[in-house]
């Protein structure tokens, strides 16, 4: 718990916690300014969830991943070239997942804020309740598919800096433009930066059960759908604790960046 409180402390006055907020209160301001033209008809809220989900998934998430580690890795080369954790007498396993722990605490805050806020936009500026429990169920397929990129980048950071993983972030957007289309159908349950958009638009398969429907789509009634979920969580999840330990593995082994005096 002190190294979580430590490690919050360090964002207190940089960028990250405003980012958090500001940048999902804009994002879903957009949103709502954009469908506020039509009415949210039953087929207008299956266009409104895949352009939130994409947007947010493909755009934000990859670049914004790369942006808060790299900063985050950052801070320590500033604070005397790593020295403060080269030094530090607590286990390095606990400085390192408490860094992981407050970086994926940011990184749902700003996905759970960006979708709260175009809940409530729609409820009391159009007065239109969305299908919100489908809209939560993405954001938290969102975040699953999430994880293994944190790790990553974290490591990217310390490894190389701040501009690789802000870099590597910008490439991970292009992968996940990509793989969102039918190009990734076959090959997105291998590539890391196509989970979180893959994931995310999953649960949209059921806003296309339309009233007035004999039976569900395809996609619903043969099972695909749970097919697909699955595959992509048990991809990230196996992922995301390899690339854990790793980490992990190399952090307790690691004496700074080679040049780093």
């Amino acid at each position: 718990m002190t190294i979580l409180q430590s490690e919050w402390l360090k964002t207190k006055r940089t960028p990250l916690r405003p980012l958090a907020v500001g940048l999902p209160l804009l994002y879903a301001a957009l949103i709502l300014w954009y469908y506020s033209r039509w009415e949210i008809t039953p087929e207008r809220q299956l266009s409104l969830f895949l352009a939130f989900f994409e947007g947010w998934t493909v755009l934000m998430i990859p670049v914004g991943i790369g942006v808060a580690a790299g900063y985050m890795a950052h801070q320590e080369e500033e604070a005397g070239h790593f020295r403060g954790i080269l030094g530090s007498p607590r286990p390095r396993s606990h400085l390192f997942s408490g860094k992981l722990i407050i970086l994926l605490l940011l990184i749902s805050v700003a996905t759970l804020a960006a979708t709260t806020f175009l809940i409530l936009g729609f409820k009391l500026v159009m007065d239109v309740l969305i299908a919100w429990p489908i809209f939560l169920l993405a954001t938290l397929m969102a975040l699953v598919g999430s994880m293994p990129l944190l790790i990553l980048h974290y490591w990217i950071g310390y490894v190389w800096g701040y501009g690789p993983s802000v870099g590597i972030g910008g490439a991970g957007l292009l992968i996940a433009a990509l793989t969102a289309t039918s190009i990734g159908d076959t090959v997105w349950p291998f590539i890391p930066w196509a989970w979180p958009v893959r994931l995310a638009l999953l649960p949209g398969a059921y806003l296309a059960y339309l009233p007035g429907m004999d039976s569900p789509p395809e996609l619903i009634a043969s099972g695909e759908i749970l097919h697909q979920t699955f595959q992509g969580l048990i991809a990230s999840t196996l992922t995301f604790f390899i690339l854990l330990a790793g980490a992990i593995l190399w952090f307790n082994r690691w004496e700074g960046r080679k040049g780093e005096h």
